[in-house]
């Protein structure tokens, strides 16, 4: 790795000159100046900014560090890291990213995510889930994106999934629709309690009884054949024509299922069953045929909104509800 006296030594002047060079060069005259990012440039040298740090030096900007949990290796929730970045980088901030294999994370992850110094701290998962907060980081400048914490105190920035499906049968319903079949996702699964929060209101501002909805909750997050087995359930009785007319699907990935599902069996898409997702998967949820209508995770909105709090120091310490936007395409 190259050095700063490597970067010296090739420039022809001291370590201390090719240090002014990287944080004041102001003080240096125009000459020496441009032999010494000459030689940077050469060397292709990088400073490090945590060093920087710890000599009591200046940076570019101060840094967010980002714990991420499944959120830079899913495609579905990258965003959330894009939008941290780019905020982070419209206000002059810098970001580094560490990512997490287990939860709770391990005290070499958090050694490692503080021996950089970071000016905030952002804690990120993939699913809306509780944390736990490990003693170390309590006290320090934390937020939370798509997690809430077990503990008061804490800002959290986690999608209004109550209004968000309250919203989308609000939409649904007033198109007409009133037989739901719900497919939903495990019921503990802590968005399964919002979204049933959502859809008992809308429900009941429609008058239309919460009980006489047919529900089904698959046991765990990738239980999708559990779709296939409720819907051939659900039409053998009633021999193959649907006793429902809106199928509400807990993810657009059960969505994806009953699509291919429902269209083998005959059915037309809006046309016998209307199909209402949820999560707009990032480049899949308009590929359906026909577009799926669903709703948004605001994965780039929670991102955004975090690294805003702790860009703004803001004394917020409580859960922040992100909107969830309806999509409103051809499945219904």
């Amino acid at each position: 790795m190259v050095s700063v006296k490597d970067v010296a030594r090739l420039a022809g002047v001291s370590p201390m000159t090719v240090s002014r060079a990287i944080n004041t060069p102001e003080k240096l005259n125009p000459e020496t100046l441009a032999k010494v990012r000459q030689a940077i440039e050469a060397l292709n040298y990088v400073p490090s900014l945590s060093a920087r740090k710890i000599r009591g030096g200046h940076s570019s900007g101060k840094t967010i560090g980002v714990f991420a949990l499944d959120t830079a290796t899913t495609p579905f929730a990258v965003e959330m890291l894009l939008s941290v970045e780019r905020t982070a980088r419209e206000h002059g901030w810098n970001v580094f990213i560490l990512n997490l294999f287990e939860i709770p994370p391990s005290q070499q992850a958090i050694d490692l995510m503080l021996s950089h110094r970071p000016d905030g701290i952002v804690f990120s998962t993939m699913q809306l889930r509780e944390l736990e907060i490990p003693p170390a980081l309590l006290g320090k400048p934390l937020v939370l994106s798509n997690c809430m914490s077990t503990g008061p105190g804490v800002a959290c920035y986690v999608p209004d999934d109550a209004d968000g499906q309250y919203r989308a049968m609000r939409q649904a319903l007033g198109r007409g629709y009133r037989r739901p079949l719900c497919i939903n996702l495990p019921r503990h699964s802590l968005a399964w309690k919002l979204r049933q929060q959502g859809l008992s209101r809308a429900l009941a501002e429609a008058g239309i009884p919460a009980d006489s909805v047919r529900q089904y909750d698959i046991s765990t997050d990738d239980a999708y054949g559990e779709t296939v087995a409720e819907l051939e359930r659900r039409l053998d009785e009633t021999n193959g024509r649907p006793a429902f007319d809106l199928l509400v699907c807990g993810n657009d990935r059960i969505a994806l299922v009953a699509y291919q599902y429902l269209l083998s069996r005959g059915l037309r898409i809006p046309a016998d069953v209307a199909v209402l997702g949820y999560d707009n998967m990032v480049g899949i949820a308009e590929l359906f045929y026909p577009p799926l209508s669903t709703v948004q995770l605001p994965y780039y909105e929670m991102g955004r909104r975090a690294a805003q709090h702790l860009i703004e120091e803001r004394d917020e310490p409580f859960t922040h509800w992100v909107p969830c936007p309806v999509v409103s395409r051809q499945s219904w």
